[in-house]
């Protein structure tokens, strides 16, 4: 460690067979510019987007805790990781963006839209990481987890978790935004049939999968990139076995799962925004009417 006189940090203390007492440094204390982060953070989503910024931060808190105090826990017990995500992730979802988005038609089809992608990403990741013959084993904190004493963990089951719920961080944003899309022509012009709003609705959508399957790629591209430099400078071994590898297998699959999930969001979302967007017009209508008659 490069310290300076100043920094703050953490000390370690043990005994030598000799009865020495032996102090080391074993790492910085990062509590301060960590908070100083989440603050600034928490600043700029106030800031720029007011209440409803307000409300985002709370349900990141909201879904900070549900990882930390229910899905973790419950994967511990024993129970099944990927049914574990996937309820954690349903809880997450509807608690969310209902609290950032208000209780609303345009929020209640982005929460379907979510739920329906949610469980065809389950399916999918179930079926590849089966078909690929992936462990779980494939990465360094994997094996720290097999060596712990007295704890029987489904590694292969907490890969098909992650993937699910790394694909919910993604699914969330899209929905929303194909729901507030439709929603949005609609108010434009009342008189576009649901069919129509649809269309208009998939082609803005279209402009979202190719920006966000991208996104998705370059986040795990980035995240993977010590291990992408680890197996590019060992020398020598040909693409072909070098993607065999399950360190690199498992983030093809996460990848390409969460933009199969991500590519079926799209229509799911807007077909559910158009049809529930001209049953709210429909309705009112109908109100409206009555008070007239009266």
């Amino acid at each position: 460690q490069k310290v300076r006189i100043g920094d703050r940090v953490f000390v370690s203390y043990t005994q030598s067979t000799e009865g020495e007492d032996k102090y080391f440094i074993s790492d910085f204390n990062r509590t301060r510019p960590l908070l100083t982060l989440g603050l600034v953070f928490l600043a700029a989503v106030v800031t720029v987007g007011k209440i409803r910024g307000l409300r985002a931060f709370l349900g990141l808190i909201i879904s900070l805790a549900t990882l930390l105090k229910f899905i973790i826990p419950q994967i511990v017990s024993g129970a099944s990781p990927i049914k574990t995500a996937i309820m954690g992730s349903v809880f997450i979802l509807t608690t969310t963006l209902y609290l950032a988005h208000g209780i609303n038609l345009k929020t209640t089809a982005a929460v379907a839209g979510t739920f329906i992608s949610l469980v065809i990403t389950g399916i999918l990741t179930y079926a590849f990481v089966n078909f690929a013959r992936l462990s779980g084993f494939g990465s360094e904190e994997a094996g720290f987890l097999s060596l712990l004493p007295g704890i029987q963990i489904n590694l292969q089951g907490i890969l098909m978790a992650g993937i699910i719920i790394g694909a919910l961080g993604v699914l969330d944003d899209i929905t929303i935004s194909q729901s507030a899309c439709v929603f949005e022509l609609h108010e434009a012009n009342k008189n576009l049939s649901w069919s129509e709003l649809y269309k208009r609705g998939l082609r803005i959508g279209q402009d979202h999968i190719a920006s966000l399957v991208n996104t998705l790629v370059l986040a795990y591209a980035g995240a993977s990139l010590p291990l992408l430099l680890l197996f590019t400078l060992s020398g020598g071994e040909p693409v072909s076995q070098l993607i065999n590898r399950e360190m690199i297998a498992n983030e093809i699959v996460r990848t390409l799962v969460g933009s199969l999930g991500l590519v079926a969001a799209v229509p799911i979302t807007t077909m559910l925004a158009a049809i529930l967007s001209k049953t709210n017009n429909h309705k009112f209508k109908n109100s409206h009417n009555s008070f007239t008659i009266s």
